[in-house]
């Protein structure tokens, strides 16, 4: 039986009031409220997951809305303040780190690793290629995606990931092709650039990242240390089991270790729109390139969950215009129990992340993000 539109309509209308989460008051684009609330309304009846919060920046407007419950035993859905895991986001900010390390000649894009890394290791290469810091934060190094090591127990699954094992990994010759040559998405890559950048500036990766980009920005809530006393959203396993916050370990700061808000990732996006503010423009500028395109890569694996990458910048994944839509730089990440989308494009920036590791679910946030994009900001 068909149902009267109108009758339909009261019904999808019940059903948004009966699981919308709140916005955050801090709004005043009406618009921008409207296609969060709806948006965020509908990906979460779809997707089933424990919980859902979603975000969008416009004209220097922002607009957050949560659904369902940050953790288990709770009654708050999750919001703009919700401390979360970004997992693989944390890539970008790496690549802003060399941005600002390029900005200022203390590192060039062609440098080697082994001129960089400072560690006692010969760094591989292969067909006469060496492995140049343009290479790792493009995932063109030729790196398998994470090293060899042995299980970690699951209290704490990071506690083998160590020095040793990372240079234990660069002695059995590990290059799956030569550096350059073919993109595969690459963990090992980004936690070595972190490395060498650290190196190169004689200090900390985190004590760098704060210096260079955290504080430059106003992200007083990303870090590699979160504030305990605040409430965190709780990843769940493939099973939709919870699962605990296990802290990452340090010497892999570069791929995945931050925690932030959707606050803090929608601050950090304006700052990346404000492409017309001088302070950091050098930054902004080496920071939005398209470095590598994927035509003339072989292979190129693991790039295109959250859409087609048609290049790859500083740890951006860059989705060329198509229809309506426009380009778009785009980071996923993943990392116990948590999924997470930013991307960009022509004056809005968005941000999504659910609660459980469920990659249908996972790829159906990231592709409504980008038609949101497409519908905010279109060609």
């Amino acid at each position: 039986m068909k149902m009267r539109p109108k009758l339909l309509c009261l019904r999808m209308f019940a059903a948004i009031l009966c699981v919308a989460g709140a916005l955050s008051p801090y709004a005043k684009d009406k618009l921008l409220d409207e296609v969060i609330d709806f948006t965020g309304t509908v990906l979460f009846l779809e997707t089933k997951v424990p919980a859902l919060v979603i975000g969008a920046v416009r004209n220097g407007e922002t607009s957050v809305a949560g659904f369902g419950k940050a953790r288990s035993g709770s009654d708050r859905s999750p919001d703009g303040k919700t401390l979360l895991r970004i997992g693989s986001i944390t890539k970008v900010f790496t690549g802003a780190v060399l941005a600002s390390l390029l900005a200022d000649g203390k590192v060039k894009l062609a440098d080697t690793l082994q001129q960089r890394l400072g560690w006692d290791v010969v760094v591989p290469s292969k067909a006469g290629r060496p492995i140049r810091l343009i290479d790792l934060v493009t995932h063109t190094s030729g790196l398998p995606r994470e090293i060899e090591r042995p299980p970690g127990p699951d209290h704490n699954p990071f506690a083998t990931i160590t020095k040793e094992a990372f240079i234990k990994n660069l002695q059995s010759d590990p290059l799956l092709f030569p550096p350059g040559t073919g993109a595969l998405y690459s963990n090992f890559a980004f936690d070595l650039l972190a490395e060498a950048l650290a190196h190169s500036a004689g200090t900390s990766y985190d004590a760098l990242l704060q210096e260079r980009v955290l504080k430059p920005a106003g992200l007083a809530a990303t870090s590699f240390t979160p504030d305990k006393q605040q409430e965190m959203m709780q990843g769940h396993d493939f099973s939709g089991g919870p699962l605990p916050d296990v802290p990452t370990v340090p010497v892999i700061a570069g791929s995945g270790g931050l925690y932030s808000t959707p606050e803090d990732i929608l601050r950090w996006t304006a700052w990346h729109l404000d492409r017309s503010s001088t302070a950091q423009a050098e930054i902004r500028l080496l920071d939005h390139a398209a470095y590598v395109y994927r035509d003339g890569l072989n292979p190129v694996s693991g790039l295109d969950e959250s859409g087609r990458a048609d290049a790859i910048g500083l740890g951006w994944i860059i989705m060329l215009p198509r229809n309506d839509r426009p380009l778009i730089l785009q980071k996923a990440g993943g990392l116990q129990g948590m999924f997470s989308y930013n991307a960009s494009a022509r004056g809005v920036g968005a941000f999504a992340a659910i609660n459980a590791f469920n990659f249908s679910a996972a790829q159906k946030m990231a592709e409504t993000v980008n038609e949101m994009i497409a519908t905010l900001a279109p060609r």
